[in-house]
């Protein structure tokens, strides 16, 4: 049995209930159309007057900001624009200076032209030989040669000059006390010269001996080997070019002999040719090379043959401008063992480099590797 108090309970229970459901199901309308609400596109969403303020002003101060950046962007991008236009005039001016050394403008002082022997020369007329290589031989000329002896027959009293010494005309070289009258006469010189001999002492008798020989180096002989071949287009005062490369010489002289007589042995003959030798630099015995002028062509213009050099597959001489020297391409024509004609590319009275022209050559070079670097 219920009691009154349980009776009484009852329906307040079902209207708890009841008040419940209806408030779970309120709740779950409010749920769903919040999620719907959440759920829609944004372009929908209509911010209120307030929430677009804000955003706008946000947007003025980005802008302000985006303006400033823009500002610097365009500043830095100028600087660099400026900066990279300074490095291309900059980068031009270096190109050209290069450009400059590779056609040839080498500017060099005084000072060191002098020290690395560069000669320059003024191009010119000149006469081209046509040459007859030889072989030959210094020897002593014999018109240079005097051997001095007693003029009567006596003792030495006195030798005053001894090998080596250089004598002149009219020098006394000993005292002799003649037998027959007992008297002392004086030897002298007769031609200015080297004493290359002396026989005899203080004391000794005369002979037929030489006493001194006396040899005047002034002028050489060069004997040439002249073949059969050849001897028809040899003859008496043809000048003749004399090397001795080991000895870097060079001189100019003339034929003054043919011989008449072949050397049974290699059926050569020789042409005797005199050559100056003031300056003592010639010696006997040496072996030569030589060139006698069989015929000359005179050219208009005409350079040493040392002064030709080859660049960038062209054959070039260099030549000296106002300000520098450059490489000058050339068209050469005849030559010889000493000059070349040249048929153009260079005037008469051009200053060019004679002489050790191969040091621009090297200095171009040493540019041209830089620049491709």
């Amino acid at each position: 049995m219920k009691t009154r108090k349980q009776q009484s309970l009852k329906p307040w229970l079902i209207f708890g209930l009841l008040a419940a459901l209806l408030i779970g199901m309120f709740g779950v309308d409010v749920y769903l159309a919040s999620a719907a609400e959440t759920g829609k596109p944004a372009t929908e969403t209509k911010p209120t007057p307030k929430a677009a303020t804000k955003p706008a002003a946000h947007d003025d101060e980005d802008g302000e900001d985006a303006h400033d950046h823009d500002d610097e962007d365009d500043h830095g991008k100028g600087e660099k624009e400026h900066e990279d236009g300074d490095k291309h005039e900059h980068g031009e001016e270096e190109h050209g200076h290069k450009e400059d050394h590779e056609e040839g403008k080498i500017t060099l002082s005084n000072e060191q032209l002098r020290n690395t022997g560069i000669q320059v020369v003024k191009a010119g007329p000149v006469a081209i030989r046509q040459t007859l290589p030889l072989y030959g031989v210094i020897t002593p000329s014999a018109d240079g040669i005097q051997q001095v002896s007693a003029r009567f027959p006596g003792i030495i009293r006195q030798l005053t000059r001894k090998p080596g010494d250089r004598v002149a005309a009219g020098d006394v070289l000993a005292t002799i006390e003649s037998n027959e009258s007992l008297k002392v006469y004086s030897v002298t010189a007769t031609i200015n010269g080297v004493i290359t001999d002396r026989q005899g002492a203080v004391g000794e008798k005369t002979s037929d001996a030489p006493l001194f020989t006396i040899a005047n180096t002034s002028t050489v002989w060069v004997d040439l080997t002249l073949f059969p071949r050849d001897i028809a287009r040899v003859k008496s005062g043809q000048a003749v070019r004399v090397v001795q490369s080991q000895r870097g010489l060079s001189g100019e002289g003339s034929v003054i002999y043919v011989g008449a007589h072949a050397n049974p042995v290699n059926q050569s003959t020789t042409a005797r040719a005199s050559l100056d030798n003031a300056e003592g630099q010639w010696f006997a015995g040496h072996f030569v090379n030589a060139e006698i002028t069989l015929a000359e062509t005179k050219v208009a213009v005409a350079v040493r043959n040392e002064a030709l050099q080859t660049h960038e597959g062209k054959t070039v001489i260099f030549v000296r401008e106002a300000d520098g020297f450059e490489p000058r391409p050339i068209q050469a024509g005849r030559a010889d063992s000493v000059h070349t004609e040249i048929v153009s590319g260079l005037a008469a009275g051009d200053a060019y480099v004679a002489s050790n022209s191969f040091i621009l050559k090297s200095d171009l070079g040493k540019e041209s590797a830089e620049h491709e670097h």
